[in-house]
């Protein structure tokens, strides 16, 4: 290595003599070559034909310098001519380990005497970022006496062979992936892996439209910042929704050469700018019916328009990946089928067999309760009999739905065989409140009359409950009891339920917990704590959050997390939020006739509560019993509850809206958050949740993600509130990122009003 570094320090136009001598004997061997060409050609030199060539070829000294190169090799290398070559070595033209490695080779190859033919190179030419693939021959070039005095070279740019031999070797494999029926996941990302290495700058990405054809979701984005990634899925097709909402929207490839400018990302723009992109291309994958199944994307950081080649891999790709969901799609039919009823879709024996096993097996862990009710129609033989089998069916498929519309998402609803069900009440909490009322309610929503054809039809249930771990701890054990249960049921006069009588706790009972809580919100059990929420500039107090406590008079202080949930699952949550907004707007109005500085206190809205019709009249009515105005009130509410009847919940937003009470979003990042419901309602603030706040500033994702939802908010003109805010390090970057306010134990804990009164006169935290 230090001869190595001496030589580099030579100037690169100081020829040795032996140099000299090797350009001399070059062009004696060229003249006289040329000497012997044909007739029609004897006025050219020999040179100038080989400057003519599209290979490489050139001439090396024993110390690795160029001696001669053609104009080809020149001009690849960002020469503006053959003759600044010359002197010149691999190392003064090439990254280190590049030159290195060609060095090593023919220092060999001179060494030695022996020739090296047909080498396949790949490297990164000056000034490029592309990768090339050449395939180079060096041999030793001797003088009369026949020592090696140095090497020729002729190498040939074999890339776009290569890059094809790539190809044809992913699609083989890809066809491979998808006859071995492997995870579609991995499929696509095989499928954009092969797309991105054929291209240079250039990042792919599959997004998937779900079965109603509204939503694009993530399918792969191997290389795309996972924030971003995070951010666009679950993103709802339309006429303007970037490249990929609108391709999939229009069923036609979108072409957008500037994403900075063009109308289609007019709403994403603050979205897409933290990652750099500037244009997008995206076309529709279709079904040989020329219906969408969602979408192929290539993303640049430059602003341009796709090449020919490019579209033409776009277009390969598209059909590859419209083979593999196509073929997912058959298989996912084939296993609901197999797993699910014909007539009701429901789940059926087979899927119940597979399933029940499990959910008690997590159960088991996660010391929790499982329901199981046995269901069966009342006289059903009598529809059938009296209606014929076509009412029947239609009887069966309507009480089907009502009970899968009668349970949560973490239940299940099973069709055994005839005109008997069984629902499986999973996820239960260690408390049992609220389970005897559910079975209840779903035994009221299949006795409600059925149209039919000829008129109305009513049927009856009688249902058998049988508990997990009490009444068995297996799945054979549970749905024999339960169905010992349903007889007796039947037995009792039909249309009843039965719980099992193997001595253990009954299913429902007991209730002392739910009575509990219901004295507590009509017994001064609860209080509110107040946490402060302040401008990450100035660190002025600017709003407060009013928190829910539970003082127990055998129990003590009660964690939210305790009761919520049994609030929310029992209906309680509606008479205890009215509570909380009555006692907020009584504290809020207080502090002001205190002399304090009026601030807005932010109230949780439960999905429960804003699906009341009077929730609106309930909100008007405190601010008028406790004479606070309007614009000191906000509300919070989660995506989901708004989402989950978008038309109803913006009539109440607006009904809101106009009283002057102030809308937030609450928990935006904390998993899926649609960014249609930023733009179609009508919100004043978006809460971050604390989810993403916690990893900041060291997580690479979460300061992306951090960063777009901020863009996002200003250019919809949303205030931001980072919740959970612990660190100066979180809060510093926060205000580089232009955030509004803040809040969390960086500033304070919740507290009692007595103390909120005091951090109020000192007007900072």
């Amino acid at each position: 290595m230090p001869e190595l570094s001496a030589r580099r320090r030579e100037p690169t136009d100081a020829l040795t003599a032996e140099t000299r001598r090797i350009v001399a004997a070059t062009e004696a061997m060229m003249a006289s070559t040329a000497h012997h060409l044909s007739e029609g050609i004897e006025n050219l030199r020999l040179k100038a034909i080989v400057h003519e060539l599209p290979d490489f070829l050139f001439v090396k000294d024993r110390d690795s310098r160029f001696v001669f190169a053609n104009a080809v090799t020149a001009s690849s290398l960002g020469l503006e001519s053959a003759a600044q070559i010359t002197g010149k070595r691999d190392f003064d033209l090439f990254d280190f380990e590049t030159a290195r490695r060609h060095f090593d080779i023919e220092q060999q190859i001179m060494a030695t005497g022996e020739a090296r033919i047909d080498m396949e190179e790949s490297y990164v030419l000056p000034g490029s970022k592309r990768q090339i693939c050449r395939l180079t021959s060096k041999i030793p070039l001797r003088n009369d006496r026949g020592e090696v005095v140095g090497l020729i070279g002729v190498s040939r740019d074999i890339t776009e062979r290569k890059l094809q031999e790539d190809l044809y070797r992913g699609q083989a494999k890809l066809l491979e992936m998808i006859a071995r029926n492997e995870p579609l996941p991995m499929i696509l990302e095989a499928l954009v892996l092969m797309i991105e290495a054929q291209l240079t700058g250039i990042d792919g990405s599959v997004l998937l439209l779900d079965s109603e054809g509204t939503r694009l979701y993530h399918g792969a984005a191997p290389n795309l910042p996972g924030g971003y990634s995070r951010l666009i899925d679950g993103v709802t097709i339309g006429p303007k929704v970037g490249s990929c909402g609108t391709a999939a929207w229009r069923g036609q490839t979108v072409i957008v050469e500037d994403v900075t400018v063009d109308p289609l990302w007019e709403d994403f723009r603050a979205l897409v700018a933290p990652f750099g992109f500037r244009s997008c291309w995206s076309t529709p994958i279709m079904t040989s019916q020329n219906n969408v199944l969602g979408t192929f994307a290539l993303y640049s950081r430059e602003v341009r328009r796709p090449s020919e080649r490019e579209m033409t891999l776009v277009a390969l790709a598209t059909h590859i990946a419209g083979i593999a969901i196509e073929r997912k799609r058959v298989d996912d039919r084939i296993h609901f089928m197999a797993h699910h009823d014909d007539l009701t879709g429901l789940p059926n024996r087979a899927f119940l067999k597979e399933r029940l096993a499990n959910i008690l097996d997590q159960a088991r862990r996660h010391n929790r309760k499982v329901t199981v009710a046995y269901i069966d129609l009342d006289n059903f033989k009598d529809v059938n009999d009296g209606r014929g089998h076509a009412a029947g069916d239609e009887v069966l498929k309507e009480v089907a739905a009502r009970m899968a519309n009668s349970v949560r998402a973490s239940d299940m609803v099973v069709r055994l065989g005839g005109d008997e069900f069984l629902v499986v009440l999973v996820h239960q909490s260690s408390h049992d409140a609220g389970i005897t009322r559910r079975l209840r309610e779903l035994q009221k929503a299949i006795n409600r009359p059925i149209r039919g054809e000829d008129g109305e039809i009513t049927v009856t249930a009688s249902i058998g409950v049988a508990a997990f771990p009490f009444d068995g701890v297996t799945s054979q054990e549970l749905l024999a009891n339960a169905d010992r249960a349903m007889y007796r049921a039947k037995e009792g006069g039909r249309n009843t339920l039965q719980h099992h009588e193997g001595g253990g706790t009954p299913v429902g009972m007991p209730l002392g917990e739910q009575e509990e809580l219901h004295q507590a919100i009509t017994g001064d059990q609860l209080f509110l704590q107040y946490q402060p929420q302040v401008d990450v500039a100035t660190g002025r107090i600017t709003g407060l959050e009013a928190l829910v406590r539970w003082n127990h008079p055998a129990k003590g202080r009660v964690p939210p997390v305790n009761f919520i949930p049994l609030a929310e699952e029992t209906g309680l949550i509606v008479p205890l939020g009215l509570w909380v907004l009555n006692e907020a707007c009584r504290q809020a109005r207080h502090w002001q006739d205190m002399g304090l500085t009026p601030l807005t206190i932010a109230v949780n809205v439960s999905a429960k509560q804003f699906a009341d019709p009077d929730f609106a009249t309930h909100v008007a009515e405190a601010l008028e019993r406790h004479r606070l105005q309007s614009r000191w009130l906000e509300l919070e509410v989660t995506e989901s509850v708004v989402m989950q009847d978008a038309e109803r919940a913006l009539a109440m937003m607006e009904t809101l809206r106009a009283l002057g009470v102030r809308l937030s979003i609450d928990d935006f990042g904390s998993g899926y958050s649609s960014l249609a419901a930023l733009k179609t309602f009508p919100f004043d603030r978006l809460k971050m949740d604390r989810s993403l706040v916690e990893a900041l500033p060291g997580d690479k994702t979460a300061v992306a993600i951090v960063s777009a939802v901020i863009s996002l908010a200003q250019t919809l003109k949303l205030s931001v509130l980072a919740e959970g805010v612990e660190t100066d390090a979180q809060l510093d970057f926060l205000r580089e990122a232009s955030c509004d306010e803040a809040q969390g134990y960086r500033f304070s804990r919740p507290v009692s009003p007595d103390e909120i009164a005091v951090l109020l006169k000192a007007g900072s935290l």
